[in-house]
């Protein structure tokens, strides 16, 4: 068996086995599997890992770092175009997911199709300007800090915070309210992070009935965040294995 062909095998066998958790858990909770989505975190991973992926039927997949995703994406689009980015079935949806800093933001948005931590007014204005320069529209989530304390190194919104930074999104001409995103805090109970996290997406639905998005739950978590109603997933190692060393 070829280098490539082991690869794929791992590959779907670990994504075989997420998917079972997915159904098993939302069995419990009396949800249906095809309500949540499963975004592949492919950060330090290459974009041959993606194209088998894509192979293996997942249409999403997640990157953390500008400098890796901006190109992993040209490599990948210049296989497959993707679809535009407000779209109802794009064939390969690439999902920011990484702190972004302002001066990034342009550069983002000239290939990512959602951006999940919009955490700022300032980050919606970058967002939105570097959208219309692409010519494109972004969907955009609000990133909700779920810390008990404010650590100024980690990204997110208060949660009282988060309708204010949804409205700004919302009256950006070229992005689109997706709804909210969160990480369980380290050492926290996770239902009880995605359970706070469900009610900020109930306070901002209730304003934007259409931004039905949430995501949440990791490789670990993935069970508590679907019994809290999350969307979408964000499932790395579960799928891909232990990271590369940092390039």
């Amino acid at each position: 068996m070829s280098e490539l062909a082991e690869r794929r095998a791992e590959l779907a066998a670990n994504l075989a086995l997420v998917r079972t958790r997915i159904e098993l858990a939302c069995g419990q909770a009396g949800r249906d599997p095809h309500e949540v989505s499963l975004i592949v975190v492919t950060k330090y991973f290459p974009a041959s890992d993606v194209r088998l992926l894509l192979d293996l039927g997942v249409h999403h997949y997640g990157e953390n770092r500008d400098q890796e995703a901006g190109p992993k994406c040209a490599e990948l689009r210049a296989d497959a175009p993707a679809a535009p980015a407000v779209s109802s079935a794009p064939e390969l949806t690439m999902h920011f997911i990484g702190q972004l800093q302002t001066n990034k933001a342009g550069s983002v948005a000239r290939y990512a199709d959602v951006v999940h931590t919009v955490d700022r007014p300032r980050l919606v204005s970058a967002l939105d300007r570097g959208a219309q320069a692409a010519g494109r529209r972004l969907r955009a989530l609000v990133q909700v800090d779920l810390e008990p304390e404010r650590d100024p190194n980690r990204g997110g919104a208060r949660p009282e915070d988060a309708l204010t930074i949804a409205e700004a999104v919302d009256t950006a001409a070229h992005l689109e309210l997706g709804g909210v995103m969160a990480v369980a805090p380290l050492g926290a109970d996770p239902d009880e992070a995605f359970a706070a996290l469900a009610r900020v997406a109930r306070g901002i639905q209730v304003r934007f009935p259409s931004a039905s998005w949430v995501s949440a739950g990791m490789s670990g978590d993935l069970e508590a965040a679907v019994r809290h109603g999350a969307t979408h997933l964000r499932v790395g190692t579960a799928i891909l294995g232990s990271r590369p060393h940092l390039r």
